[in-house]
């Protein structure tokens, strides 16, 4: 490989971590398409099943398999989450099954950056960076709010949640995160 395509498959902050009372790290690369179609647009549910192999998600929901994913955004637009090198096999998936149809599909994997928040007070660390009641957050609702002055979106996942934010914010955000996180800053 070239050191322009290893260069493109580096994650923003080269998979940064941090221990407290939950652990925070950055994940990825990770392969992102945003897909743009009103719900009632026909083969929508075909090119999300090709793609990464689950239902369209309901309004602020996320489905997952296995590795794969697809979040509701907004009445039009959807997240689909695969394996890094995976999306522009996915990009034709989609044209497929959508040919003929008015709809938008774009990577968005090198402009995202992603962190997982881990252990049993991981909604203790997005609690103090979001205005969200994490009691009553289902376990496959997705939230698109900020974390602090952040555009993002978070989802359950296991023992922790996923984050997503602008790349450009990354370094930000695992600052905000960090720290959210330290040791003795608990909220109980």
């Amino acid at each position: 490989m070239s050191d322009a395509v290893n260069a493109r498959i580096v994650s923003p902050l080269g998979q940064a971590a941090f221990d407290g009372f939950a652990k925070v790290r950055e994940v990825g690369p990770l392969g992102m398409i945003s897909l743009r179609a009103k719900a009632d647009v026909p083969g929508l549910a075909e090119a999300i099943m090709a793609v990464v192999g689950t239902p369209v998600p309901a309004v602020r929901q996320i489905e997952t398999a296995g590795e794969r994913a697809a979040g509701w955004m907004s009445p039009d637009e959807y997240l689909l989450i695969m394996p890094y090198g995976e999306t522009d096999a996915a990009l034709v998936k989609i044209a497929a099954a959508l040919k003929g149809q008015h709809h938008l599909a774009v990577t968005l994997s090198d402009a995202r950056a992603v962190f997982r928040i881990e252990g049993a007070r991981a909604d203790q660390v997005l609690a103090k960076l979001s205005p969200v009641d994490f009691a009553t957050m289902g376990a496959t609702e997705l939230r698109r709010t900020r974390a602090a002055q952040v555009a993002a979106a978070f989802w359950r996942d296991g023992d922790g949640f996923m984050l997503v934010c602008f790349r450009s914010v990354a370094g930000y955000v695992m600052g905000l995160l960090s720290h959210s996180a330290a040791p003795g800053s608990e909220l109980d």
